[in-house]
């Protein structure tokens, strides 16, 4: 799809028929900034993206570097993939207004030392940039963008049906600790085993991500993921749509126990499992409060919808 893209020139040519298209696209609609405690996860599918010309649009909002790092990728689809996770940060940002000369082209981004990105806001004497955060994810059938204000913010979506090359449970005991081994070896169903396995891993990918250190910086197996089913204590919280919580106990810190970080687990577009991971942030009387999450399916300048609420949004727990 994306083969008629020259490295050469980023000037695409537009038929009579892409003109009108362009003419038919719907600005972005603009939408109030999270309140404190509060998450916005908007998602787009890549399958429902198809025309030429509207990722023609998209890729005019990307940055020189970004455009070459589309580029490089190596396939159609990997190409496409980069550019709709590129054109839906980029999108989802601006749609906050928070800046009347805030688009989803002037938007410019940095990354830590851990290489997270931030958006690297554009300071003035009469403008102070908000304490924005987000994290995105994407799978080869789904890419999300988590938004929220304060409070850092990790996002992480798989698809239900990934496949697991290796014996799940020896795969677990390469990156997980021994309670979150324990409590998938005590699931005799192979299925829900795997099922649970992916769940488990989507959570503590959104929390090493939401530390902003990354994988290497907070590995796997440094750290475990405890449940504390808030209803019947169920062994496994993950399997049921029963609320829970979840302590982080730290291995390189063994007396830090803590459960600052609030997490959400979801079934995404019935074909993903989405895991959200935020801090606290210290709100006076918060504990732990399920997350306020407000959720979006986009195919941005075409189509938004607010699916909270809809059979596309499913709470497996840490939701209102």
């Amino acid at each position: 799809m994306l083969s008629y893209w020259h490295r050469a020139s980023f000037r695409m040519k537009i038929h009579c028929f892409d003109r009108q298209f362009f003419t038919s696209l719907t600005p972005l609609i603009p939408v109030k900034l999270p309140s404190r405690g509060e998450t916005h996860l908007w998602y787009t599918l890549p399958s429902e993206v198809k025309s030429k010309s509207l990722l023609d649009q998209y890729l005019e909002f990307l940055s020189p570097c970004e455009k070459e790092n589309v580029f490089t990728m190596r396939g159609e689809e990997l190409r496409k993939r980069a550019l709709l996770a590129r054109a839906l940060v980029r999108t989802a940002i601006s749609r906050y207004q928070i800046n009347p000369e805030v688009s989803p082209r002037s938007l410019k981004f940095r990354k830590n030392i851990h290489g997270k990105p931030e958006v690297e806001w554009q300071n003035s004497d009469d403008w102070n940039p908000p304490p924005l955060h987000f994290n995105i994810s994407h799978t080869s059938s789904l890419i999300a963008c988590g938004v929220t204000m304060y409070s850092p913010i990790g996002v992480d979506v798989e698809e239900k049906q990934r496949k697991i090359k290796n014996n799940i449970l020896s795969f677990a005991r390469r990156y997980f600790s021994h309670h979150e081994v324990e409590l998938l070896t005590a699931i005799s169903d192979c299925e829900v085993q795997r099922q649970e396995f992916i769940k488990l891993w989507t959570l503590k990918e959104a929390y090493v991500k939401a530390l902003g250190r990354g994988f290497s910086g907070a590995p796997f197996k440094t750290f475990t993921l405890r449940f504390r089913a808030t209803t019947t204590g169920n062994l496994h919280p993950l399997s049921n749509s029963e609320a829970f919580e979840i302590v982080v106990e730290s291995f390189d810190e063994p007396t830090i126990r803590t459960s600052s970080w609030q997490f959400a687990l979801l079934e995404l577009a019935g074909s993903h499992y989405a895991a959200i991971c935020t801090e606290m942030d210290g709100i006076p009387g918060k504990g732990s409060a399920p997350m306020k999450l407000t959720v979006w399916k986009t195919i941005p300048l075409v189509e938004d919808k607010c699916v909270s609420g809809t059979d596309a949004v499913v709470a497996i727990g840490g939701l209102t």
